[in-house]
């Protein structure tokens, strides 16, 4: 099998990328370990801080971003890094050529079951000057490189590079990720779709349509049964999406007025947007492709629908005929 680096070397990307790539996927065996280790390093459990998001930190979250901005400030071509755990930006290197968005661990409310989390990371070109805010408001088209890294039973990368989608596994005996899949590639049709459906009151009429006709199989519109799948860490939602097929969405609601989305963009909907259009598939926020955004801060949050291109299809046009009904006569 390949190692990440000999599939990285037949890319043909620069040296400073492949770089960067390489600090991201030493960390994520760093972070492994510490997931393994559990209870019996004492890094589970939540701690009296919030985020900027106003989340309880797992121990686990401080941790594994700690450990993530260690490992790029010493890698000379990251400029600057924007974490899900970071109230602002962290400027690092001047002479850097990129820019590192990342959640450092997705899914920190399954740490303490021992069920799935992972790291999502995003690599954007740095412009000439000074990093700021503003540096990194790029819409997701302009990534370079976006992956996540699940820890599981084995623990994966998947990664695209603008080449499709590759998938390596860690060896836990060389420590070497190897290429397990060359070309991650999304099935159009599907069957199973995951969604929190605890929510399901607060959301927007065409959703509700769209996994009401789902739930009712033969007997609806659909003519089909379709299997509901749900982890609760997008990371693992979207890893089954890329390897066997789905639809994964987290839509708008109004449960909370002032909080009408749940994922990030920068640090969760563009990387896993890249990823899945890479592999054949479609990612919207259920009006617009979510890599066409730019980005009005760098914890803004979006709805986001994603996977099989012909489902996901399928769900926007639910949100057509809503919106064409709600447009005024002339």
């Amino acid at each position: 099998m390949q190692t990440l680096a000999q599939v990285l070397s037949t890319q043909q990307l620069s040296a400073s990328l492949t770089q960067v790539i390489h600090t991201l996927a030493n960390s994520a065996k760093d972070i492994s370990q510490a997931v393994r280790h559990g209870a019996l390093a004492g890094v589970l459990g939540a701690t009296e801080q919030e985020n900027v998001q106003g989340e309880t930190q797992k121990k686990l979250d401080i941790i594994t971003n700690d450990m993530l901005k260690q490992a790029l400030a010493i890698d000379s071509q990251v400029k600057a890094l924007a974490s899900e755990e970071e109230d602002e930006i962290v400027v690092l290197n001047s002479d850097g050529s990129y820019l590192v968005c990342f959640d450092p661990l997705d899914g920190s409310s399954n740490i303490d079951i021992n069920s799935l989390v992972g790291t999502i990371f995003s690599v954007l070109p740095a412009p000439e000057g000074k990093a700021d805010q503003q540096s990194f408001l790029q819409p997701g088209r302009d990534q370079v490189a976006a992956g996540y890294v699940l820890y599981g039973p084995s623990t994966m990368l998947a990664l695209t590079t603008g080449q499709g989608v590759q998938l390596f596994t860690l060896d836990p005996n060389s420590q070497e990720f190897l290429l397990t899949n060359p070309a991650m590639s999304i099935s159009p049709d599907t069957s199973e779709f995951a969604i929190n459906m605890s929510n399901q009151r607060f959301w927007e009429a065409p959703m509700q349509s769209y996994i009401s006709d789902l739930l009712l199989g033969t007997l609806g519109p659909r003519a089909r049964n379709f299997n509901m799948r749900w982890i609760a860490a997008m990371v693992g939602d979207v890893h089954r999406v890329l390897c066997r097929g789905g639809i994964f969405t987290y839509p708008s609601d109004h449960k909370d007025p002032n909080k009408p989305f749940k994922l990030r963009l920068m640090y969760e909907a563009n990387p896993m947007a890249l990823l899945v259009e890479q592999a054949g598939g479609v990612a919207s926020t259920g009006y617009e492709a979510i890599l066409d955004i730019a980005p009005e801060h760098i914890h803004q949050r979006v709805a986001v629908i994603l996977g099989s291109a012909n489902e996901v299809n399928a769900c926007l046009e639910y949100h057509g005929q809503h919106y064409d009904d709600q447009e005024p006569e002339c």
